[in-house]
């Protein structure tokens, strides 16, 4: 019952988009504007920086809400659990989180792609892990200039890195980054049709080796 109750309200969590509610405060759809994604990048490009950290603020703040403080808040008359039932438990609401943040019930499951989410879920699950993953991120962006494709990359360091630097990496949480690759790439295949056809746009401002079409 608690393992069921708490992914629900997670998934319940994910589905409060950032963009999506302060976009309804200034009477806006952001989905209908710029790319059409209710992410940090498009709110950032549509609404400027001000909206956009309202809306990296909530997204990474609810899956940091459901990861560290739901999952381990105790539950009246659960049984003891074991630190690896805890774990998984862990992991199952951060992936809820993500879910939710993806395929909102609140706004037609029409919601971001899970970067800003994932990074939430990863303060709560794995905060040494940040550094290396905002780290690859950041650098892909300066080099390549997709946003899209760092944000691909930083989630595919992350099992990479829990394999190098652990030799027995926790099953529940090698486990979650390794199906957080698998969706993050999937959530952003029209990126990698828009990169292929060479109409993805870049940060120009940030990319380094070249000014872009």
């Amino acid at each position: 019952m608690e393992f069921i109750a708490k992914v629900c309200i997670s998934y319940l969590l994910g589905s409060l988009v950032g963009s999506l509610l302060l976009g309804r405060l200034r009477g806006i759809d952001i989905r209908l504007l710029g790319s059409g994604n209710a992410g940090g990048t498009n709110a950032l490009r549509t609404q400027g920086m001000a909206f956009a950290l309202g809306v990296v603020l909530i997204d990474v703040g609810k899956a940091w809400l459901a990861t560290r403080v739901l999952a381990f808040w105790p539950w009246p008359l659960a049984d003891a659990s074991s630190a690896v039932a805890a774990n998984w438990l862990a992991v199952a609401c951060a992936t809820a989180v993500i879910l939710g943040h993806v395929y909102p019930v609140f706004f037609g499951f029409r919601g971001g792609k899970g970067a800003a989410a994932l990074v939430g879920a990863l303060l709560g699950l794995a905060p040494y892990s940040l550094l290396a993953v905002l780290s690859a991120w950041l650098i892909t962006l300066l080099v390549i200039g997709y946003v899209s494709l760092a944000t691909m990359t930083a989630a595919w360091l992350l099992p990479l890195l829990l394999i190098a630097t652990r030799p027995m990496p926790g099953k529940p949480l090698l486990a979650f980054a390794l199906l957080m690759a698998v969706f993050v790439t999937y959530t952003h295949l029209s990126n990698i049709a828009r990169m292929r056809a060479g109409t993805e746009p870049r940060a120009r401002r940030l990319w380094l080796l070249g000014r872009g079409p």
